[in-house]
C-alpha cells in the first residue's frame, strides 16, 4: 500500500511520516529529499534558482515517475497536491491523507524555520500568518480531495495507522 501524505508546510508530514513507516514496517520517501537527491541542489535553491514554475514541473515529474517500493509512506511537499493532476494521480495510484491544521498553529510551528522555505523567507511574522491563510484557502479544494482528512494538532502515527487498518 502506498500512503501519500498531504498538507500545508509544516503540518508535519515528513515526522508523522516517519513515524507512521517505521511502525507499519513501510519504506519512508520523502519527494523533497528525492529531488535534493535527484538535482544535487536544496529544494529551496532549486526554487529560488529556478522559479516556482521550474520547480512545480520536476516535482509533479518526480512524483509520478519515481519507482516506489510495493509498501511506501509518501511525504509530499505542500504543494505538491495543487499542480497539474498531482491530487488526482496520487488518489489513483495509493491512499491520500489530508493532515488539516488551522493557520495559527501552522504559522506558530513554521516561526523557527523561515529561513528554510521559500515562500516564506522574506515575511513578517504577520506576513506569514496572512500568506498561510491565503494559500490555505486556495490549496484547500485540492487538500480535501484526500480520502482521509485528519486533524494535525495533535495527530500522531497511532492514529492515522488505526485509521488506515479500520478502512482495509
Amino acid at each position: 500500500m502506498k500512503i501519500f501524505l498531504i498538507g500545508f508546510m509544516g503540518c508535519g508530514k515528513s515526522t508523522l511520516g516517519r513515524k507512521l513507516a517505521t511502525k507499519l514496517g513501510y519504506d519512508l520517501i520523502d519527494l523533497d529529499h528525492q529531488i535534493e537527491k535527484n538535482t544535487g541542489l536544496a529544494v529551496g535553491d532549486y526554487f529560488s534558482t529556478h522559479g516556482e514554475e521550474a520547480f512545480r514541473k520536476l516535482e509533479s515529474e518526480t512524483l509520478q515517475a519515481f519507482n516506489y517500493p510495493k509498501n511506501c509512506v509518501i511525504a509530499t511537499g505542500g504543494g505538491t497536491p495543487c499542480f497539474f493532476d498531482n491530487i488526482d494521480w496520487m488518489n489513483a495510484n495509493g491512499t491520500t491523507i489530508y493532515i488539516e491544521m488551522p493557520p495559527t498553529a501552522l504559522a506558530k510551528r513554521l516561526e523557527s524555520g523561515i529561513a528554510k522555505r521559500p515562500l516564506l523567507r522574506n515575511l513578517t511574522p504577520e506576513g506569514v500568518l496572512e500568506f498561510i491563510e491565503s494559500k490555505l484557502a486556495e490549496r484547500e479544494p485540492f487538500y480535501t480531495k484526500a480520502a482521509l482528512v485528519m486533524s494535525g494538532i495533535s495527530l500522531t502515527a497511532d492514529d492515522i495507522r488505526a485509521e488506515i487498518l479500520a478502512r482495509n
